[in-house]
């Protein structure tokens, strides 16, 4: 599905393919604007933050993601393609983040490329078990994911620095190859 994102080049696949390697919820990704994305630092990542026309989910769901394998593609392309404030306008503009819609349409497309049964969620759960396959400290797939921490432990101190998150999706990038 990845390889076919990236021949079909178009936003759909843009946020199809940020989906894929970073684990965001469909609606974090929908609302991002450009100023979200940094990728001239030593690790590009996604800031993943409430914005007026998109909340979040939890306290937690505010991260910062490095951006690997297929979502640095995606992310790379989104800036150079799209001049408007908003990543996929045709979802997300000042007052709205169409989700729902945009569920719709990729899933449609989805299911002609991977089954009937797959949808775009289905991408969440499948970057939480490639991190597991590459035996991720659960502690640091629920911060990636923006999960709710389970302990009063779990939120103590900053986490894990950007650099321990991007060596860790690389690993599990690399378990998933193997497979």
């Amino acid at each position: 599905m990845q390889q076919e994102c990236m021949v079909l080049d178009d936003d759909l696949r843009h946020l199809i393919a940020l989906i894929s390697d970073t684990g965001i919820r469909l609606g974090e990704a929908v609302g991002l604007l450009r100023t979200d994305i940094i990728l001239e630092t030593e690790t590009p990542h996604i800031i993943i933050q409430k914005h007026p026309h998109r909340p979040l989910k939890t306290f937690a769901s505010a991260r910062v993601i490095p951006l690997v394998g297929c979502s640095l593609w995606a992310a790379k392309r989104l800036l150079e393609c799209h001049l408007n404030e908003f990543c996929f306008p045709r979802y997300a503009n000042q007052d709205e983040c169409k989700t729902n819609s945009a569920s719709a349409a990729l899933n449609k497309w989805i299911k002609t490329i991977v089954g009937k049964d797959a949808v775009i969620h289905g991408l969440r759960h499948s970057f939480r078990d490639r991190l597991r396959a590459s035996d991720a400290p659960s502690e640091l797939i629920d911060q990636l994911g923006g999960w709710s921490v389970q302990s009063v432990g779990q939120g103590y101190g900053n986490g894990y620095p950007l650099n321990a998150l991007h060596n860790w999706m690389t690993r599990a990038m690399r378990v998933n190859d193997d497979d």
